[in-house]
């Protein structure tokens, strides 16, 4: 089975954790604050603050921000899960805008109508890993008075019109699951050039314990166990010095794809918008039969090929349903749902495995 993500670990991953297994710190040591700072750099940043998972990540930057029950948030519905309900948790309400239909991100367009009194943040999530129109979003959070919490568990990696992501909002979140630009096993980050955020991500992240006047531990909010581990860090930091590579490796895997499937009028490519370098997470087509989307799926699958489904509108979930949302129309998003398809994507996927998964494609539909 062609799977449709996969990690990339080689030797000196393994012995960069090897060492940190033989160290004296197998967590909350060293190895920690330098997979921060290298996070930091590599973004053009000042602070990092590593976490335990993109969705503890994401609980943090919410709290840090202050948002609280009753809070309005606006961001996409097409989404993992976990970008909303770090939300619910908090009590605060997501408020969901339409998608473009080239990036598949937040249409920006339709941010403006959804701003309410109790609007506290925009959360713009960078699909697999094409920037949003951060310029747009961030002279509408300007005006009325807005955080933007960008959920980039997809983008490690991209850049948008000369800048990383990462350095685009107020608060920016990674992720690095082994099928991520980089991976630690679990583990996921919070990005934020303030230092009032800075402050309390790390207080928030270990239990709300901070040192007093006189050197003692005491608590002074209600925080979290949401920390790294050094042997996580360790495999992060050798991980991060091969970024660039494996966003390269994707571009090539995606130019393979554009190049083999482009007489395939019976499926739509996905788009890289000219002022962005997609971090290209996965790479999703769509089909123009909503009828051929579930039997091409099982045709994949029956040959060995790995495909998903990134994603179901947050909104149609079986949990989101029995809430009282009152969703906004959002029929491009549904559209999207309804037609897409995830295809492997991944560093070290071969141009013959590419060529198989299309020609498979093209067996389908007898092409």
């Amino acid at each position: 089975m062609i799977s449709y993500g996969s990690q990339s670990i080689d030797r000196n991953d393994v012995q960069a954790v090897t060492t940190t297994l033989k160290s004296k710190w197998l967590t909350q040591g060293p190895k920690v604050q330098e997979f921060e700072n290298g996070l930091a750099n590599y973004c053009g940043v000042k602070y990092a603050v590593a976490a335990s998972s993109g969705t503890a990540a994401l609980h943090l930057a919410y709290l840090a921000a202050g948002l609280k029950k009753g809070d309005e948030v606006i961001t996409t519905p097409n989404t993992f899960v976990a970008t909303t309900n770090m939300l619910l948790v908090l009590g605060a309400k997501p408020v969901f805008g339409d998608i473009r239909l080239d990036t598949y991100n937040l249409d920006e367009s339709k941010i403006a109508k959804l701003i309410t009194k109790k609007t506290k943040a925009i959360v713009p999530v960078d699909f697999a890993g094409q920037p949003c129109e951060y310029q747009k979003i961030r002279s509408l959070a300007k005006k009325h008075k807005l955080l933007i919490i960008a959920d980039a568990c997809h983008a490690l990696g991209a850049n948008y019109r000369g800048a990383k992501v990462g350095s685009l909002a107020d608060l920016t979140v990674f992720s690095f699951h082994p099928v991520k630009s980089i991976t630690t096993g679990e583990g996921g980050a919070v990005l934020t050039n303030h230092k009032n955020f800075y402050d309390q991500l790390l207080l928030l992240r270990s239990h709300g314990v901070e040192k007093d006047q006189n050197g003692f531990n005491v608590m002074t909010k209600l925080g979290f166990n949401y920390r790294l581990t050094d042997i996580q860090a360790a495999l992060g930091l050798s991980q991060l010095k091969k970024l660039d590579r494996f966003i390269a490796k994707r571009h090539q895997v995606v130019n393979w794809y554009r190049k083999y499937l482009s007489d395939c009028l019976e499926i739509t490519l996905p788009e890289e918008i000219p002022s962005s370098r997609s971090a290209w997470h996965i790479f999703v087509i769509r089909v123009k039969n909503v009828k051929d989307r579930l039997p091409l799926y099982n045709f994949l699958k029956k040959n060995g090929i790995g495909v998903n489904f990134h994603y179901p509108t947050v909104y149609s979930q079986p949990y989101y349903q029995k809430l009282d949302l009152k969703i906004t129309n959002c029929p491009k998003a549904d559209h999207y749902s309804q037609t897409a398809m995830t295809l492997p994507l991944y560093p070290n996927l071969t141009q013959t495995k590419v060529k198989y998964i299309v020609n498979v494609i093209k067996q389908y539909y007898r092409l």
